[in-house]
């Protein structure tokens, strides 16, 4: 018995996204080994196929690549976020069309229902033929009758040469599956780290074949009711339903490193009332509003020969909002009381907590109703302005203009397609 007829689940993958993304548009790095950096350009958070093949792991410190990348010719960018973001929007909207139902799991991929047609190894091949003919980035389609045999089946349409970049787990026979699965280590399977892969060696179950065979109720009670669905879906049975929308985050944050330290508490107040911001903004987005805002600076503790200090507050908000001046506000009350002076702070965050939906949550009846609404027509408004003109454009005073404490990004791409300035230049030849 084959798993043809069963459902067809769909896991697309961007190959490499964010080095693809930036081989869009500057094709001289093709087919050259490139890196992409994190904050402040610190490590790798992205490696193209030459690079992985010189042994270069997923966050490799930059600074102890310099001499491998003098050697080779490796290409180091910083981060582009705002390319990537709208990359993927681009890409995902594109793949939306091929399924009835879509869940984005993460910037490069998404889960399609492609229904219970017969010849979706064909549809896989179209949507990857689609995905490079509009926006030039190359992607693995893996297909099976369930979600975890559809990363299983994105990870060989990947590695092996081949599938072509698309592989369809539902027409394997009885006959291939113990030799196809036997050859996967357990660690592949989704949701398999690398220390419960460790358990599961431990425990005589080193593939995904030995994983699949092995007894559910068991697989419980040794490891985890989640352990026991994931050998469920290895079996081709269902436990993790496709959802067309994420659900909202239950805390939202945004943190960054400086680049370079900080000492004085104005200079800090610019880049915590900037981490408000872009966390308001999401918080906003997803229809949600914060009861309690958690706030934290510390210096760098790589840096040996530094005065350490690490100091954070959470503080519960009068009555739960998404207004980012209530918001600016309460951060910079919790800063003031946190600071200390004499240390060189390298790094601050901002986490927006006890989040609720903004229209179903309970009302307080002491909060002015008129008050509240010009809060969230201004909020309206300003993110309005922001997705119309740039996410700079209007901002409170205390964020400042110089932002001495910004990232480093010494070598990163234009924002193609998000900037009227950095859009490319084509000429005639």
């Amino acid at each position: 018995m084959t798993m043809t007829g069963r459902a067809n689940i769909a896991l697309i993958d961007g190959n490499n996204f964010y080095v693809s993304c930036e081989r869009v548009f500057d094709p001289g790095l093709h087919c050259k080994p490139v890196v992409v950096l994190s904050n402040n350009d610190g490590c790798a958070v992205a490696r193209s196929n030459e690079v992985k093949a010189l042994g270069v792991k997923m966050g490799e410190p930059w600074f102890r690549l310099r001499q491998l990348a003098q050697q080779h010719g490796i290409v180091g960018l910083s981060g582009n976020h705002a390319l990537y973001v709208d990359m993927s929007r681009r890409m995902m909207s594109l793949l939306a069309g091929f399924g009835a139902r879509q869940e984005v799991y993460s910037i490069d991929e998404c889960f399609l229902d492609l229904g219970r047609g017969e010849d979706v190894t064909g549809l896989g091949k179209t949507m990857r033929q689609e995905v490079a003919r509009c926006l030039g980035l190359p992607v693995g389609v893996g297909i099976a009758a369930t979600k975890t045999l559809a990363k299983l089946a994105n990870h060989l349409a990947k590695k092996r040469p081949e599938y072509d970049g698309v592989c369809n787990l539902n027409t394997i026979t009885d006959a291939e599956w113990p030799p196809l699965l036997a050859g996967i280590d357990v660690g592949e399977v989704w949701g398999v780290g690398a220390r419960l892969a460790e358990g599961l060696r431990a425990a005589g179950i080193p593939h995904v074949l030995a994983l699949r065979q092995a007894e559910p109720r068991w697989l419980r009670r040794r490891f985890s009711v989640v352990m026991e669905r994931i050998g469920l879906e290895l079996r081709g049975i269902s436990c993790l339903e496709l959802g067309e929308i994420a659900p909202p985050n239950r805390q939202i944050q945004s943190t960054r490193s400086f680049g370079e330290p900080v000492y004085d508490i104005d200079t800090l107040a610019e880049a915590v009332l900037s981490f408000v911001r872009r966390a308001g903004q999401r918080l906003r987005r997803q229809g949600s509003v914060a009861g309690a805002l958690h706030l934290f600076i510390r210096t760098s503790p790589f840096r040996e020969g530094e005065p350490q200090c690490r100091q954070a507050i959470t503080l519960t908000l009068p009555t739960p909002t998404a207004d980012e001046l209530q918001l600016a506000s309460a951060a910079r009350r919790g800063l003031e009381y946190i600071y200390r002076t004499g240390y060189a702070y390298r790094r601050a965050g901002v986490l927006l907590l006890e989040l609720e939906n903004a229209q179903t949550r309970t009302r307080d009846l002491f909060v002015d109703p008129q008050a509240e609404r010009k809060s969230q027509a201004l909020m309206t408004t300003l993110d309005a302005m922001r997705n119309r003109f740039g996410a700079n454009i209007i901002h409170v005073a205390g964020e400042g203009r110089q932002r001495r404490w910004s990232m480093r990004a010494s070598n990163r791409s234009p924002c193609y397609t998000t900037r009227w300035a950095d859009l490319p230049t084509a000429r005639a030849g």
